[in-house]
């Protein structure tokens, strides 16, 4: 989503801004006396009312995600407001008639709706409770100059659907002047002679109370200590970070796409590398769509990589080397490539198969299909089955040594990758010294392997640009040199990586592994 969306700027009337202080009071409580205030004269404006509306599925999935959808309506205006978890940014859209036959204005903005449907799936979002206020605003002028305003708001808080419940209270909100006046001073005395107490305005956390029974997320952990406890735990706080990357790739934010890539490959490994903690016949599935998921978002990161790779190694040689519009040509190739990738990234999140994906990590934190060996405690039982990886990772290094091909060395990649995941996930139940140990020595080892790979890549692409560039006329001679530049890095990868090796495999270091 474009980061330039309109925003409009209009403030519901349980809004008040940061300078007001906030009294709260119960329904129907009258505005204090304001006759008789030393130096001002009290002018009262014509009611307003307004009202917002929260949006969500019948069985509530934005709130259980901590999200907030409303449609916020007043006197002369409108506008969609969207609050994601763990920002403080709103995004806000006026509320306009769609230009559609048959279209229903107070349906969802297509633009809100797709930030949030990774959510609400196969369920449609409609109103599930609505705040109405009613304000009076008394304006306190000397001269004809504004000194002071309170603002007496009747709340009104109700969920709507099968079952209704409603909730009542009055709001005061004092604007300057300054805290400690006399007039600030007397102000205060009277709204605490009609039983109004300082408080936050209270309509939004009210909302949030009322369709509490779905927050928080349904999770059985098992018994502390066990080794399916520690596996819940952090299958638990991956699919957490699954959800939360859906929405930031939706917003095309930097590194999303990495990072939802990264939190699909955790849970993927985590329930390849610990297979006897659980029931394969439910999580072998899983560890599929996981791995078609990792697909689909593949050519997108790696795009992404490639184009600042080559970007990057133009930007170094000298200038001399650098033979016609190379770069442009570079900008032109990856910018079709990334806009194709991107497409096929949103048509998966938005399809049915990411759908069902994301209900099914939900059921299985839910119901958890953990094995008799789950059971067992945590710092027993997960060395032992991470051994079976770290086995794993044994051979592979060895065919690799025996033949250090391109496959040979990226299955050593894979494998590593895995067991540095497995080595995370199992870290809370051993000795935290050691582990440390082994994954700093993995990750020495990985970073060799990925920069392997990714020379690996980038000479294919190389050939590519250059190919393309002598069959336009251009001169392919500065794709050339990269290539080469990347066949020495590689070459020097090779020749480092028994070094680094002998360091991930250290005894000492491994020595937690059964």
């Amino acid at each position: 989503m474009s980061s330039d969306r309109a925003r409009h700027d209009m403030r519901p009337a349980t809004e008040v801004p940061s300078t007001a202080r906030t009294f709260r009071a119960p329904a129907g409580t009258s505005a204090p006396r304001l006759a008789g205030l030393r130096g001002v004269t009290a002018a009262p404006d014509p009611a307003v009312v307004t009202e917002t509306q929260r949006y969500d599925t019948d069985d509530l999935r934005l709130a259980a995600a901590g999200i907030r959808l409303e449609l916020a309506t007043g006197p002369d205006d409108a506008q969609w407001r969207l609050t994601l978890p763990g920002e403080d940014d709103v995004i806000r859209l006026p509320a306009t008639v769609p230009d559609v036959e048959g279209a229903d204005p107070h349906d969802p903005p297509a633009e809100l709706d797709e930030l949030v449907r990774g959510v609400r799936r196969d369920r449609e979002l409609r109103p599930v409770a609505r705040v109405r206020t009613v304000r009076t605003t008394t304006r306190l002028l000397a001269s004809g100059t504004p000194r002071a305003a309170l603002d007496r708001d009747d709340v009104s808080v109700a969920t709507l659907g099968e079952s209704t419940t409603v909730d009542t209270w009055t709001e005061f909100a004092l604007h300057p002047p300054a805290r400690g006046t006399a007039l600030a001073s007397e102000l205060e005395r009277r709204l605490g002679d009609v039983g109004a107490v300082a408080a936050a305005p209270g309509a939004d956390d009210r909302v949030d109370e009322l369709l509490a029974p779905a927050r928080p997320r349904r999770v059985r952990r098992g018994k502390k200590g066990t080794a399916g406890r520690v596996l819940v735990d952090y299958l638990a706080a991956q699919v957490d970070a699954l959800a939360a990357q859906d929405i930031r790739v939706r917003r095309d934010e930097p590194d999303a796409v990495h990072q939802m890539r990264v939190a699909s490959r955790r849970l993927r490994s985590a329930l390849q590398a610990y297979r006897p903690l659980v029931d394969r016949e439910r999580t072998d599935p899983l560890v599929d769509e996981l791995r078609e998921l990792g697909r689909t978002l593949a050519p997108a990161r790696d795009a992404e990589v490639l184009r600042e790779r080559i970007s990057a190694g133009i930007a170094g040689l000298d200038p001399g080397l650098v033979l016609g519009p190379v770069q442009a040509q570079v900008t032109r190739h990856f910018a079709r490539i990334e806009a194709e990738a991107r497409a096929a990234v949103l048509a998966e999140l938005d399809g049915d198969r990411y759908a069902r994906l994301r209900t099914a990590l939900d059921d299985l934190l839910a119901d958890p299909p953990l094995s008799a060996r789950a059971g067992k405690p945590a710092e027993k039982e997960l060395p032992k089955v991470a051994g079976k990886t770290a086995r794993r990772l044994e051979k592979a290094v060895a065919v690799m040594e025996d033949e250090p091909t391109d496959d040979a060395i990226h299955r050593v990649r894979k494998d590593a990758k895995r067991m540095r995941y497995a080595t995370e996930l199992a870290a809370p139940a051993v000795s935290k010294k050691q582990v440390k140990a082994f994954r700093k020595g993995l990750k020495g080892m990985q970073t060799a392997l990925g920069e392997h790979q990714d020379s690996v890549v980038s000479r294919e692409a190389l050939r590519e640009l250059g190919a393309q560039g002598h069959a336009a006329g251009d001169n392919g001679f500065t794709f050339g040199v990269l290539h080469g530049h990347d066949r020495a890095m590689a070459a020097l990868v090779e020749s480092r990586l028994p070094g680094l090796w002998d360091v991930a495999w250290a005894k000492k270091a491994r020595r937690w592994l059964r």
